[in-house]
């Protein structure tokens, strides 16, 4: 059963479609029909009216946005053409989104990781080969050129790389919650406190999933506007 907040990302092929819900209405059944059963909130709906020439997704990153602000699983109908588009893939990597796709519910940000493992795995063996080839040439008496192959990251830079990851994605998530922060001071919440009560009140979870505290305000704010 599904438990948990989530963003829904439609996707149609063109405007015409969206207009008529031509596909769309079948998305939307087939999310409702996954999270039926269990405590689940839905809270948005994003649609991307798609022409085939375009590689960019803009409703995706909306979507996108969505998720890092409430905490929220991003959950799509169809995994197949998607995860096909390299547009798709690469927004989702970058993101730190958690998603689930009602066609293939074992998918996760880790089976997109996999395939990136795969790929990176590929590109390891080719350069395998190559250095393999380059050394029978070499003993033959042919003469090489180009730069020395670095080595790969020690430990130390493993867990710097990791640090670095968890940090941008704390400060996407500030960047994402700034326009929400000067909505709330626009209402009149001058202080921290009342800002913290601002984000409270609209159902915005803390990163750990925890209420808002003055001190967490500031430094989100602090780390949007460094």
């Amino acid at each position: 059963m599904a438990s948990g907040r989530f963003i829904a990302y439609y996707r149609v092929s063109t405007e015409r479609q969206g207009r008529s819900g031509l596909g769309l209405d079948a998305q939307k059944e087939a999310v409702m029909r996954h999270l039926n059963g269990g405590q689940w909130e839905l809270v948005g709906e994003v649609v991307e009216i798609e022409s085939g020439k375009r590689n960019d997704r803009p409703k995706l990153t909306e979507a996108l946005v969505l998720c890092r602000v409430h905490n929220a699983t991003l959950i799509i109908a169809k995994l197949d053409r998607l995860a096909r588009n390299v547009a798709f893939i690469a927004n989702l990597m970058e993101a730190g989104v958690e998603f689930v796709a009602c066609d293939f519910p074992q998918a996760n940000r880790l089976t997109i990781h996999v395939l990136a493992a795969v790929a990176e795995h590929e590109r390891e063996m080719i350069s395998k080969r190559t250095k393999e080839a380059l050394a029978v040439a070499k003993a033959r008496g042919a003469i090489l050129g180009g730069r020395r192959l670095g080595a790969l990251p020690n430990a130390a830079e493993g867990r710097a790389k990791g640090r670095a990851v968890r940090s941008e994605a704390a400060s996407k998530r500030a960047a994402d919650l700034l326009p929400v922060i000067e909505a709330i001071r626009a209402s009149g919440a001058i202080s921290l406190r009342n800002i913290a009560l601002g984000l409270n009140e609209r159902g915005i979870p803390t990163a750990r999933g925890g209420h808002w505290s003055a001190v967490q305000v500031q430094r989100v704010i602090g780390r949007a506007t460094a």
